[in-house]
């Protein structure tokens, strides 16, 4: 008796065992034939994507963003910022070039300035050169940042429903002491 108990409790897992084996299998066939389903807003922005065209290109990235009227921003500093570059280029050069004509004793375009005078002017002009080409690479940055925090911005919901409120506060301190006081409250 007891080994056809044995036998018949072996039976039954075994049965058991199969039978869950093939219900898997049928549940594994099923979850493939659903087609995926993409639960991310379309709206919402990859910063890294972002960062990568405005880095390629200034200004892509604002454009991907849907940002575009920041580009002629850009562009402009850019603009400005060359125009500045070679202003201040052209200058130190016609001032070195007095200067080199002042050391070699020849008469230069610069008749009221003494060789003081002339060096501090070219260094003031290099000065101001080299410190455009830095703000040149801030504008640069700048677009890639810009970029990049505003792909990071386009997941905040942002609802039109914005309130302040202010209310009067009372309230007792642990010491036996009250407050009074204002307090502004935001909903959204």
């Amino acid at each position: 008796m007891i080994p056809k108990a044995i036998i018949a409790v072996f039976v039954l897992v075994i049965s058991v065992n199969s039978a869950k084996a093939q219900r898997q299998d049928s549940l594994a066939m099923d979850f493939r034939d659903i087609p995926e389903i993409d639960l991310r807003r379309k709206d919402v922005k990859d910063p890294k994507k972002a960062t990568i065209l405005s880095a390629l290109i200034p200004g892509a990235g604002q454009v991907y963003n849907g940002m575009a009227w920041k580009v002629p921003l850009i562009y402009g500093g850019f603009a400005t910022n060359i125009f500045f570059i070679d202003f201040n280029n052209r200058r130190y050069l016609a001032l070195r070039e007095g200067l080199f004509q002042l050391d070699r004793g020849e008469t230069n375009n610069f008749p009221n300035l003494n060789r003081v005078g002339l060096v501090r002017q070219v260094n003031f002009w290099r000065r101001n050169r080299d410190l455009n080409y830095f703000l040149f690479i801030g504008i640069y940055a700048l677009n890639i940042i810009d970029a990049h925090v505003d792909a990071h911005l386009s997941s905040f919901d942002v609802s039109e429903d914005l309130t302040f409120r202010l209310e009067p506060v009372y309230e007792n301190l642990w010491a036996g002491n009250n407050m009074i006081g204002l307090s502004l409250k935001i909903n959204f």
